[in-house]
């Protein structure tokens, strides 16, 4: 099986590597057309700004090429919010694969700390993504924007406010959460994405 992840400006490609090689899966990180095109699944990690990022995606042309793919394909933390229509972060038009908007945590009381950070768990899970899952399970967040429920939600986490912790749509699958920095329950996660 040929597993690609998007080469793009975005940090956390390294660990999503690591985490495929725990599992055995010799990943290509490759920004190159044809050889993302010819993968049998495609992982969009990301961490960064959906703004910039947005930016350097339009003007390589990546940007066609994602919303194109047909084969499974993985959106991670900002590539699940470049997923989006619309971010609130740099006010950003974003790649519209999912017809719904990112926000910006607002704090309610003293103690919500922007980002979401640490361990959270995720209930409510309803997708192939997560077979396996007996109870809620804990996994790794770091974030400052969300993405509210929606009709693409498969999990979802309260911090501040109930929030999507995953989309799906058609081939596209994405978590808000580090599936590569989860532990057991991420690396489930990872095989579940590698056996669709």
């Amino acid at each position: 099986m040929k597993v690609a992840i998007v080469k793009y400006n975005a940090g956390n490609i390294r660990s999503v590597d690591y985490a495929m090689k725990r599992l055995g899966v010799e990943a290509v990180i490759t920004a190159d057309k044809e050889k993302l095109q010819a993968a049998d699944k495609v992982i969009f990690p990301g961490v960064g700004e959906a703004e910039t990022t947005m930016n350097y995606l339009r003007s390589t042309g990546m940007d066609k090429l994602i919303k194109g793919f047909k084969q499974p394909v993985l959106g991670i933390c900002l590539g699940m919010q470049l997923m989006c229509r619309y971010s609130e972060e740099g006010e950003t038009d974003c790649l519209n694969i999912f017809d719904t908007e990112v926000k910006r945590f607002i704090p309610q009381r003293h103690e919500d700390k922007v980002p979401h950070m640490g361990w959270n768990t995720i209930g409510r899970t309803s997708s192939k993504l997560f077979e396996g899952f007996t109870q809620e399970e804990y996994v790794y967040f770091v974030h400052s924007f969300y993405v509210p429920l929606n009709e693409f939600t498969i999990a979802e986490t309260n911090y501040i406010l109930p929030f999507s912790a995953a989309l799906h749509k058609d081939n596209f699958y994405a978590t808000q959460f580090h599936p590569e920095k989860s532990g057991a329950p991420g690396e489930q996660i990872l095989r579940n994405f590698l056996d669709l």
